[in-house]
């Protein structure tokens, strides 16, 4: 069984971390986990390379940015590690649109099944500010699992 884990390191995807690390997975599964993230000016770069301050800024943002997911991806491997200590797990750490990239990234992997968190939004919320989980549940060409935290309210 391929898998993609989607996490951003909030709550919900720590939830997801922990169920999926739950799951008794056959010893020939594989775990792709991708923490994306988007970074400012990212529809103006001619906006980068004209300003020396901004360039200092975007190149800090993106070296923290890609320091944090590391470290997300990798307390992931951990925690999954803990119970299925012998199944193959990749990391990547990439920047862009959080739908698209997912995606990407299962289309590529081949994916059986994608599994993230549920950021719990109301409808009106998801209406202004979409939803990751509702988008690749609607366009992903494997099964989706959107992992919701039972204890919150």
């Amino acid at each position: 069984m391929k898998i993609v884990l989607a996490i951003d390191g909030s709550e919900f995807s720590k939830v997801a971390v922990k169920e999926l690390a739950k799951f008794s997975l056959p010893q020939d599964s594989e775990i792709s986990i991708i923490n994306v993230y988007e970074h400012p000016a990212m529809s103006t770069p001619e906006l980068i390379s004209t300003t020396d301050t901004l360039d200092v800024y975007y190149r800090e943002f993106i070296a923290n940015a890609e320091k944090l997911g590391e470290k997300i991806v990798s307390d992931a491997v951990i925690i999954i590690s803990e119970k299925n200590s012998s199944i193959a797990i990749t990391t990547s750490v990439v920047s862009g649109l959080p739908k698209k990239e997912i995606l990407e990234k299962a289309e590529s992997f081949d994916a059986d099944l994608i599994v993230v968190g549920s950021q719990g939004q109301g409808a009106f919320s998801r209406l202004l500010l979409g939803s990751v989980s509702q988008y690749l549940a609607t366009h992903a060409k494997c099964s989706v699992m959107i992992v919701k935290d039972k204890d919150s309210k």
